[in-house]
């Protein structure tokens, strides 16, 4: 069993910048594949980024490329999307999810824990 909890959302101007953090329980983060998802109201949960097991491979929604980056640090449990040049649009509910596997996943069904979500607002 894994827990998800995730910070650093928040209210930030067009253009600006967030990082978000999600701790994971457990002896064997090192061996989920990890996930960023978010919905807007009204929208359905889309895929943000993913990472594999180690971190040295990773892929991302193409409205996010260039702008937003995962990472990992398995020493810590924990994993990252630092997101900059932020746009309204953004604006949505992130969630954090972990992948009973080693490879990285786009798709919501690949993934067997989720977090609670933190808020990120961009205003324009």
């Amino acid at each position: 069993q894994v827990q998800l909890v995730e910070s650093g959302g928040g209210l930030v101007q067009a253009g600006g910048s967030l990082r978000l953090s999600c701790a994971a329980s457990g002896r064997t983060f090192r061996n989920y594949a990890m996930g960023w998802f978010r919905q807007a109201p009204g929208k359905e949960r889309e895929f943000v980024a993913t990472i594999n097991y180690s971190g040295g491979s990773t892929s991302y929604a193409d409205f996010v490329k260039g702008r937003f980056t995962i990472s990992r640090d398995n020493a810590k449990n924990t994993v990252y999307l630092q997101m900059n040049n932020l746009k309204p649009e953004d604006t949505a509910v992130y969630y954090c999810a972990a992948a009973n596997r080693f490879y990285r996943g786009s798709y919501r069904d690949e993934y067997n824990y989720w977090g609670q979500g933190t808020q990120v607002t961009v205003s324009s």
